[in-house]
């Protein structure tokens, strides 16, 4: 078997040490190459080169946004029986895609797992979501979640933050939060969002758009938007059609305390085929923690059948 290790050696939990041991360790099981990356869209570009190449295997060892990339790479032209697997060993702060497959956090454990899948020649097919905009030429993939709104303009404040030294924490993603809160409640979005077989839901607060459960963590704890969402059907849904502090409150508490938000004010779908999002002022789009820009329509797309994991 032929593999790529990616590394992002910017990713909050990689280190040299760490890439050392687990390219020896997977040496011994496989032909392997290793590439570390050194600029924004250095994963894709090296995770497709390795599907044109014959690879039968695409390892990212970083964070979320390393395994979007690598999932790019390897889909750029669309799914095929013949692109490699992808291989995730977590090495970032959330690892979120790892998180909801059952794939441990912790590298080595991580490790371990991929190398039993590999010696047994285990895998699981999933299916992705794809968002189409302006702001994204030919489409972009993500593998757990996307929104416009709130989250998108959490994403963007913690990137801006992040360029400017900081480490990624969840003290730093809950600030982040209530300063991008504020500005929504003086200056609040108002955006038009269509499901399949159902009326347009107008003057619509936020978007979050998942492709599996959970939706992100906060530390350690799953948080859980969709719960009936998974890697096997549609996409879920989860938009708030006033930000007020009522709502958004009681919207917060129901998803720390159950997990399963419900209320009149939330419209929620589990299960559909695409989600489509209009704005009149352009507002913040995000995949899988990326910021992509602002833009004023989205179309997300849920893929089945699209990626092969090995597991």
């Amino acid at each position: 078997m032929r593999a790529l290790l990616v590394v992002n050696p910017q990713a909050t939990t990689t280190t040299p040490a760490g890439r050392d041991v687990l390219a020896h360790a997977l040496a011994s099981d496989v032909k392997l190459e290793v590439i570390e990356t050194s600029y924004r869209g250095h994963a894709a570009d090296a995770a497709h080169q390795a599907a044109a190449d014959g690879f039968d295997l695409v390892i990212a060892h970083g964070g979320d946004g390393t395994v979007n990339e690598v999932v790019n790479g390897i889909l750029r032209g669309g799914p095929r029986p013949e692109k490699p697997m992808l291989g995730v060993v977590p090495g970032g702060s959330a690892n979120v895609f790892a998180g909801a497959l059952g794939i441990p956090r912790d590298p080595v454990e991580a490790t371990h797992v991929l190398l039993q899948a590999i010696e047994h020649g285990t895998r699981r097919r999933i299916g992705l979501g794809q968002v189409f905009a302006d702001v994204i030429e030919g489409g972009r993939w993500f593998t757990f979640n996307a929104g416009m709104g709130l989250d998108a303009d959490v994403v963007a404040g913690v990137e801006r933050k992040r360029a400017k030294g900081r480490n990624a924490s969840p003290a730093l993603y809950l600030s982040v939060a209530l300063k991008a809160y504020a500005q929504i409640v003086r200056k609040p979005q108002h955006f038009i969002v269509e499901v399949p077989d159902e009326a347009p839901f107008d003057d619509v607060g936020m978007v979050f758009v998942s492709n599996t459960d959970p939706w992100t963590y906060f530390g350690d704890r799953a948080i859980q938007l969709n719960p009936s969402t998974s890697f096997d059907g549609g996409l879920g849904l989860s938009a708030l059609r006033t930000m007020r502090v009522p709502t958004v409150g009681r919207f917060i508490a129901q998803v720390l305390a159950t997990g399963n938000p419900k209320g009149g004010n939330l419209v929620r779908r589990d299960d559909v085929g695409y989600v489509r999002v209009k704005c009149e002022e352009p507002a913040n789009l995000q995949v899988d923690g990326d910021f992509l820009g602002a833009t004023t329509a989205v179309e997300f797309r849920a893929v089945p059948d699209a990626l092969t994991v090995a597991l």
